[in-house]
């Protein structure tokens, strides 16, 4: 077994590869974020914040520049159409780009006041996009635009895009970040990462019960990541959460035991699924892209 991975319950053994190692695919951002496959172009686009540019990654093509300038963007996912939807730090909005290339904004107030910095987004079955929305992006001109917060908090939303609607669905974090549902969406999980920017500030995963279309129950702490922060985070097929993490990629079952690690050079800030069996990792990791196959398939909502 590659040194690139640690063992701490056997049973992630068994979810890892034993001739599969990390590879560093490219380099030179100052802050990559938010990665999406797509499967129907064979190709990965990831966000370098700071830079304001989105890349793209096409298997022994290598990488381009997708996007320039990019409104700072951020988290990026993808419709229930295949369309991308991407939030934007700079733009303070979350955004639809059409299959004939132009962008659509989906919101970017609440209640008539601008949204802070959109940050991460998942896509529900239904079509639902839920979003965080921290003050990231407007707390200085490196992610975004320095500005005050109009709205005065950070929320997690629900939007609608067939009648628009947009709900506040947690109103309790300090900074919600990483964001995405277990495989059979009973349950909402959403990382707090406001130890960014407070030594005493939170450094975890939560767990939500969904109850019906739009409503959050039985708020916990699902896990705590030491080193570092749950920045993004995606599920496999089983239920397992990769997240995020100080020193690489920390795996979590559904009950939230750490498993074990995927060691990273690098602070690690989001990663997802991919290639033709989707079990390739896809890992930004401060200034790199980095990949590794695994024993394990990414979920794919039914």
């Amino acid at each position: 077994m590659s040194a690139d991975f640690e063992i701490i319950d056997e049973r992630f053994r068994m979810m890892l590869l034993a001739n599969a190692w990390v590879e560093k695919l490219h380099g030179g951002m100052l802050w990559a974020e938010g990665p999406v496959w797509f499967a129907d172009g064979d190709y990965l686009l990831w966000s370098d914040i700071p830079n304001d540019r989105m890349l793209q990654y096409m298997p022994n093509l290598g990488v381009r520049v997708f996007r320039q300038p990019a409104n700072n963007s951020n988290g990026n996912t993808r419709d229930r159409e295949g369309r991308l939807v991407t939030c934007e730090h700079g733009g303070r909005r979350v955004t639809r780009t059409e299959h004939d290339g132009t962008i659509t904004v989906l919101v970017d107030k609440y209640q008539g006041k601008r949204l802070n910095s959109p940050n991460d987004a998942v896509v529900k079955s239904d079509g639902t996009i839920w979003f965080t929305d921290p003050d990231y992006g407007i707390m200085s001109d490196y992610e975004g635009h320095k500005a005050e917060s109009e709205i005065g908090a950070c929320y997690v939303y629900r939007f609608d895009p067939r009648d628009g609607s947009l709900a506040v669905v947690a109103d309790d974090f300090a900074k919600p970040n990483g964001i995405a549902f277990s495989p059979d969406e009973k349950t909402l999980y959403v990382a707090d990462t406001s130890l960014s920017h407070d030594p005493k500030g939170n450094r975890h995963i939560r767990a939500f019960d969904v109850v019906g279309e739009r409503k959050l129950a039985r708020s916990r702490v699902f896990a705590e990541i030491r080193p570092g922060v749950a920045d993004g985070f995606r599920l496999d097929s089983d239920g397992n959460i990769w997240t995020s993490a100080g020193d690489g990629v920390h795996c979590f079952d559904p009950a939230g035991t750490l498993l074990g690690k995927i060691r990273i050079p690098e602070a690690v800030s989001n990663l997802c699924f991919g290639g033709a069996k989707r079990n390739r990792l896809f890992i930004t990791a401060t200034t790199s892209l980095y990949a590794v196959y695994v024993a394990q398939t990414g979920l794919q909502r039914p």
